[in-house]
């Protein structure tokens, strides 16, 4: 991929895993305005990448997934009205280049995941933790106000009383909570945390890349609006996999007792 235009963000291809890391270790990875930037620009390439079938997020080091926003450059990139919104749109397109990627997206997180790291780690589709993370959603200690959109997709994941519970309190939550709360889908020993991700990203990216992008689509359409599904797009990827060469490897492969080999077409 083209460089990013900042060193705090990076992105390594490995086979058909996607990785990209927040790394700003020295400030627990706290997000600055070019990283919001560097997040786009790499959930971009990989969407475009046909060999890529899996994008794993994570923060560099071990104390941090991602502990908020960089606070420390409110006073310059937020500091009246036409900075903030310039900011909030910028961190907004990483957000949403990270959520609408067409591929299914890992968060690993291990220690803080705290505020906008929450933010990154909700638009992914599947949530892995470390039994030492910790997660918050602070902005009542900051006066901050939640956009519709950010308050929705907590949600959504943890159900109303919990949303509520963890913007009311902005306390630490420990992953115990997370995974009782659904934040989270698992929860392993931190050691085992790699070895982990990487075992599940394997095994996403070794199904058939069709199929999995169709559930995709789909959940992303069941969770709007009623009155804002396609549900003609539902049925022409589901009829898109059974005209592939991949649905005729894995009937063939399942026939012949062998794993599928499959290429996404």
């Amino acid at each position: 991929m083209q460089s990013l235009k900042t060193d705090k963000m990076a992105a390594r291809k490995d086979k058909h895993v996607g990785w990209i890391t927040f790394n700003n270790p020295a400030r627990h990875n706290a997000v600055s305005l070019e990283m919001w930037q560097g997040l786009a620009d790499i959930a971009t390439d990989f969407a475009a990448d046909p060999n890529i079938r899996v994008v794993v997020v994570h923060g560099a080091g071990e104390k941090a997934f991602v502990s908020g926003a960089d606070i420390s450059e409110f006073a310059d990139q937020r500091d009246s009205a036409e900075a903030t919104a310039r900011y909030d749109r910028v961190a907004q397109q990483g957000i949403q280049a990270l959520k609408t990627l067409n591929k299914p997206t890992l968060a690993m997180i291990q220690g803080y995941c705290i505020g906008g790291g929450v933010a990154v780690a909700l638009n992914c589709d599947i949530r892995i933790a470390s039994d030492n993370a910790r997660f918050a959603v602070p902005a009542a200690k900051l006066g901050l106000g939640y956009e519709y959109d950010g308050v929705r997709k907590l949600v959504d994941v943890v159900g109303p009383s919990f949303a509520q519970e963890i913007f009311f309190t902005a306390r630490q939550f420990s992953a115990p909570e997370a995974l009782a709360m659904g934040l989270i889908n698992r929860m392993v020993p931190k050691d085992d945390l790699a070895a982990y991700v990487q075992q599940y990203a394997d095994t996403i990216a070794a199904n058939a890349p069709m199929t999995v992008a169709s559930i995709k689509t789909i959940v992303g359409e069941i969770v709007k609006d009623e009155s804002l599904r396609d549900v003609a797009l539902c049925n022409r990827v589901v009829a898109q996999c059974f005209d592939s060469a991949d649905f005729i490897e894995g009937r063939t492969a399942f026939m012949e007792k062998r794993p599928p080999v499959f290429i996404g077409r």
